[in-house]
């Protein structure tokens, strides 16, 4: 599949913002937790159809050099 970054993603200038700590997590979990700090099991992004939730998550997983899996509530039932 095709990596995709924070360059791909227009706009959400403050959700990216938010969302570069947990790559610095993924990517460099030691610092983190030699400092006491617990690694997140997660994040979640709420918001309407067509946002940017899903390339934002791909973009997460593309500049953290981790795979990227993603589920749907109906997937659960």
């Amino acid at each position: 599949s095709i990596k995709i970054t924070f360059k791909d993603v227009a706009g959400l200038a403050e959700a990216k913002q938010e969302v570069e700590e947990i790559v610095e997590f993924l990517k460099e979990p030691q610092k983190y937790t030699d400092l006491g700090g617990k690694i997140p099991k997660g994040a979640l992004l709420v918001g309407p159809p067509g946002t940017g939730k899903t390339l934002l998550a791909k973009a997460v997983a593309g500049e953290a050099n981790v795979p990227f899996f993603s589920l749907a509530g109906s997937d659960f039932v």
